[in-house]
């Protein structure tokens, strides 16, 4: 049984905009300016991915602009003092970049997203290469899938799967994204892993399983 075929490459950005290591600060805003981006991939060669400079490693300059730090601040936000006098994009990166391959699922990239305490991840492939950019919004695009997709999908791939002769037909119906199953089926012990699988189905937002079991004698 294949679970819901959204990869990275499903929903991901192909045109990036990226600077190289010796971009300049000013550049670097304009870009974001001028692209609607908060996030430059950082290149080196023939395209490999070496880090990312993002609006949170920019913004020290400002904030500490004029100022003097007290001695804990400066322990505090050591890294963040240093990126206030960075000029270039080799000083202000993240590095290394936290990637993510085109062929990595939607649940995948999720979980590196939220374990990394980041908001965007360069796609690469397997030699590193930028290949776009995939980002919070980018992952969530998968809940706009049609009702009627769904549906389609939990049909074809779970129901039909699971219940080939159920003794009444499974009703399936999806409204704004939550699915409901309603019908009588022959081997109960399979309703909780039809549940799952159903959650697991990229753009469901809810599941009610009313699905019950025939009485054995």
């Amino acid at each position: 049984m294949e679970s819901s075929p959204h990869h990275v490459c499903d929903v991901m950005t192909h045109a990036v905009v990226a600077v190289g290591r010796k971009a300049q600060f000013k550049d670097m805003v304009e870009r974001m300016e001028q692209w609607q981006v908060s996030a430059l991939p950082v290149l080196e060669g023939d395209g490999r991915v070496i880090g990312l400079v993002s609006e949170a490693d920019l913004l020290p300059k400002e904030e500490f602009r004029g100022s003097d730090p007290d001695r804990f601040t400066q322990r505090r936000r050591l890294a963040d003092l240093a990126k206030a006098g960075a000029v270039t994009a080799e000083e202000l990166m993240s590095t290394p970049a936290v990637t993510v391959h085109a062929d990595a699922t939607i649940a995948e990239a999720s979980r590196i997203m939220a374990l990394r305490h980041v908001k965007r991840l360069p796609v690469v492939n397997t030699e590193g290469l930028l290949e776009g950019v995939v980002s919070r919004a980018d992952l969530l695009k998968v809940f706009l899938r049609p009702d009627n997709d769904l549906a389609d999908e939990i049909r074809r791939d779970i129901v039909d799967v699971l219940f080939p002769a159920p003794v009444e037909p499974v009703h399936i119906t999806v409204a704004d994204g939550v699915a409901t199953l309603t019908g009588r089926v022959q081997d109960a012990t399979r309703i909780p892993l039809a549940t799952r699988l159903v959650r697991g189905v990229e753009g469901v937002v809810g599941v009610d399983c009313r699905l019950t079991a025939t009485e054995k004698d």
